[in-house]
């Protein structure tokens, strides 16, 4: 009897920690999370290449001899990757193809 409890228990406990797993992963960023994430401001309006900085610069350099025909789609892809928001897509398109 003790040991169907204590395995109930830690059933009870793992079911719990995976579901809160999985509960952070899906929750998106909130502004206070972006705002430690990077230096913008939440009030002001950043610039692509601001945007580009605190975000693309901290794993790329910025790519001048990208193709505009494929910018748009590199910017998609890792967009979905750095969880930008569609403002900060659009100001890096206007920044890497302008």
């Amino acid at each position: 009897m003790r040991r169907s409890t204590l395995c109930i228990v830690i059933l009870l406990l793992l079911s719990s920690l995976a579901s809160a797993a999985v509960a952070l992963k899906a929750e998106p960023y909130s502004s206070d999370h972006e705002q430690g994430k990077n230096s913008l401001s939440h009030h002001a309006q950043p610039t692509g290449e601001e945007v580009f900085k605190a975000n693309c610069g901290r794993c790329h350099v910025p790519p001048m001899s990208i193709s505009p025909r494929i910018t748009g789609t590199v910017i998609m892809h890792m967009r979905t990757r750095a969880r930008l928001s569609r403002r900060d897509e659009q100001l890096l398109l206007k920044y890497m193809a302008p």
